[in-house]
């Protein structure tokens, strides 16, 4: 049938087309390699033209890879410069600045500042000329000739750092500090570089040149909290920018690139120094001869004394961070300038401060215990004083709000608490001091003492590990409701409430469930510890620690106020428990490990903690007036020497709490029973101890807010009648212009 197709006519003449297209294609295939292979036979022609060798070829081949790198290098900086021109998207990024926060006492004292000391307020045009030639001639001498890069100005500062072995000169331009202070941060990284070489250009373009040196003197970081060559110039010197002397002047122009290592009020052997060098850099610019620096050598500017007897800065560096989340969460307002006034009891903070350092003096080398911290704080969460650390200038580390510890036996009232919430156990209740073992873990007693049967209160007194670890078994079997009930899944489920209990009372940190947890053996922050004891303190309130009692802005205007904005004191534990609770807590202080703690005429209670090998020891402790907590230890977590809870802290715990109770009308923690309230007296010295310090007369709470809310009255009735005043002046200076008149016509 195929053969009768092929020879039919149609077949015909499908063969002969197909053969056609087959002729084509072929042909077409065969024109087209033979043009390629003219065509690359007349590229080789051409190229042989332009072949170069020997070191001809060498130059151009490097010039190649240049212009690759260059290339590449260029879509690489363009890519890491574009997270830094996001910043610029913010309209606002001329205006933005720091919180300047001034801190006030609990009566209204200025006590210190935190943030930034900024003033923008005097024009470029009064400034000093010779101020602004000494910043120029040190930080950046061709300014006004460069377009924010100045490649000539690295390459001297490249050449004269070569030659004296070290970095004598910066690159930067001044444009690139002003970028990375208002765009970037301080981080060495070539990254960092690029973002400010970009910016810096990104600023020429927008700014004129004498705005941009303007922002830099009222932007840079010059030391000492101030930002700004106006507020440099009123804090070192107590002087307007406009009235400083050449030898003023170039002191403060030598802290831009060093404020830190400069600062005259931290070396001012160094602040002089760097001072010589700007004076001579005046000179090697031209801009001042020999003759005019003399004066200004011999006579070196004296700044202002700007140590005190007393800074309390472990607590404004804490009541800084709460301010600064307060306006991170919106709830002060837009202003930058701030006034707090806090909670900081000034007496009580320096006493606090010389507790822990008198300790530490006279038994740190016994028990070789280097470090110590406190916090005494109200019931309601107001922190009177706070005492991060031996030494503030020898390490700013807030070992009282920022380090993370093991707590020890102080954390065993939280499990004893749980117990008492279970219903099933009261402090009356017969608990078994035995052994016990969860898997391979058996704990021992302090001491490796076996104990026997006995009331719940007494086993708190001890502070029997073996108890703490029993109880965690026993809350566990009161809320068990699975199927496979053992010891081990008691253990794990009573863990978990106890730390359900631990949270709520106000422990922040992220405990690990371990079989040690009921000793304590969690990480936990000492202020955290401080709002737990603070819960038994107040009858089951929660109560986070706070610094701020009321926050005005720059015109004066209270926008926060702890008491009005502030969330209540929410119950987080039964009342009865923690009355029950703190009676235990009592014994622990009048016949337990805390004896040392005892307040005569005063009723605290408390527990004593002490770590593994020693090596951190407390003393948590309250009364119905303050609760406080004392920890001694080592920063590197060493070993001290058999230091316990009931022995350096609940002694210094017992000075410093002490003086806290002298003149206030006493009260007794929640649900304890004792005499009627009265008004302490300083403690009497015992026949081996010096008389205690004694305390100035003080202001209780309420009083302190009654004197405020007068204060608000009389600044309220001020400003309602301003504007009456303001309308009476013209008419009085009328008044008095028409009398002085006629007097002059008398005397006439």
């Amino acid at each position: 049938m195929f053969e009768d197709f092929a020879r039919s006519r149609i077949g015909r003449r499908l063969s002969r087309a197909l053969l056609a297209f087959d002729s084509f294609v072929d042909s077409s295939l065969y024109n087209a390699g033979e043009r390629a292979r003219a065509g690359w036979a007349s590229f080789a022609a051409r190229m042989d033209r332009l072949h170069v060798g020997g070191f001809g070829r060498v130059g151009i081949e490097l010039a190649c890879e240049g212009l690759t790198l260059g290339l590449g290098g260029a879509v690489l900086a363009l890519a890491l410069a574009v997270p830094a021109f996001r910043e610029t998207s913010d309209e606002d990024w001329l205006k933005k600045q720091d919180l300047a926060v001034t801190f006030l006492d609990r009566y209204g004292e200025v006590v210190g500042q935190r943030g930034i000391r900024h003033d923008d307020s005097v024009p470029l045009e009064q400034f000093p000329d010779y101020l602004i030639q000494a910043v120029l001639a040190t930080e950046d001498r061709r300014f006004f000739e460069h377009w924010g890069i100045d490649p000539i100005g690295t390459m001297r500062a490249l050449s004269v750092n070569a030659r004296s072995s070290g970095v004598v000169q910066g690159g930067s331009t001044i444009t690139q500090q002003l970028a990375k202070n208002l765009f970037l941060t301080n981080e060495r990284s070539i990254e960092r570089k690029i973002k400010e070489a970009f910016l810096a250009l990104w600023l020429e373009e927008h700014l004129p040149k004498r705005q941009i040196l303007k922002l830099y003197l009222d932007r840079a970081y010059m030391g000492g909290g101030a930002f700004g060559i106006q507020a440099a110039s009123e804090f070192y010197f107590a002087k307007n920018v406009r009235d400083l002397s050449l030898a003023e002047a170039a002191m403060l122009a030598g802290l831009f690139k060093a404020p830190t290592k400069f600062a005259p009020h931290i070396n001012l052997p160094a602040a002089r120094a760097r001072a010589n060098d700007v004076l001579q850099n005046m000179v090697n610019a031209g801009v001042l001869t020999e003759g005019q620096i003399y004066a200004a050598r011999r006579n070196p500017a004296k700044p202002v004394d700007r140590k005190r007897d007393i800074s309390p800065d472990w607590y404004l560096d804490w009541a800084y961070d709460e301010v600064a989340k307060l306006s991170a969460a919106g709830k002060l307002g837009s202003d930058r300038v701030l006034i707090v006034r806090t909670g900081l009891d000034g007496n009580l903070q320096k006493h606090a401060e010389g507790a822990i350092e008198d300790s530490l003096r006279q038994y740190g080398k016994q028990y070789r215990a280097k470090q110590g911290a406190a916090v005494v704080m109200e019931p309601n969460g107001v922190v009177r004083a706070i005492v991060g650390g031996r030494d503030y200038g020898a390490s700013q580390f807030n070992r009282a709000t920022d380090a993370v510890r093991q707590p020890g036996s102080s954390f065993k009232p939280i499990v004893y608490l749980t117990a008492l919430m279970t219903g099933k156990l009261k402090s009356t209740s017969i608990v078994d001091g035995s052994g016990i073992c969860l898997g391979n873990w058996c704990p021992h007693n302090y001491g490796g003492a076996s104990a026997g049967q006995m009331p719940m209160v007494i086993a708190l007194q001890k502070s029997l590990n073996t108890v703490a670890v029993r109880l965690s078994v026993q809350i566990g079997q009161a809320w068990w409701k699975g199927k496979d009930a053992n010891q081990w899944n008691f253990a794990k489920l009573g863990r978990a409430k106890i730390l359900e209990t631990a949270h709520k009372m106000g422990i922040t940190t992220p405990l690990t469930d371990t079989v040690s947890l009921p000793l304590g053996a969690g990480d936990v922050k000492m202020i955290d510890m401080v709002a737990v004891y603070a819960v038994f303190a107040n009858g089951g309130r929660r109560a986070p620690p706070y610094a701020a009692v009321e926050v005005r802005n720059s015109s004066g205007d209270i926008i926060y106020r702890r008491e009005r904005d502030g969330a209540p004191l929410e119950q987080v534990i039964p009342a009865d428990k923690i009355a029950e609770m703190n009676n235990m807590l009592k014994e622990v202080v009048t016949g337990g490990t805390a004896r040392a703690a005892q307040l005569e005429g005063v009723t605290a209670a408390g527990k004593t903690g002490t770590t593994n090998a020693y090596r951190d020891a407390w003393f948590d402790g309250f009364t119905g007036n303050y609760v406080c907590t004392v920890w001694f230890g080592n920063d590197d977590s060493t070993s001290m020497n058999n230091m316990t809870g009931g022995a350096l802290p609940a002694r210094t715990w017992h000075e410093i709490m002490a003086y806290a109770h002298q003149g206030i009308v006493l009260k007794n923690p929640y649900g304890i029973a004792g005499p009627a309230p009265a008004v302490a007296k300083a403690t009497p010295a015992t026949p081996n101890e010096s008389a205690p310090a004694k305390r100035p007369a003080t202001l209780s709470p309420r009083t302190a807010e009654v004197l405020a809310g007068i204060e608000d009255m009389f600044v309220s009735a001020m400003r309602a009648e301003a504007p009456r005043v303001e309308r009476a002046i013209p008419n009085l200076a009328a008044s008095s212009s028409r009398a002085h008149n006629g007097a002059t016509s008398t005397l006439e």
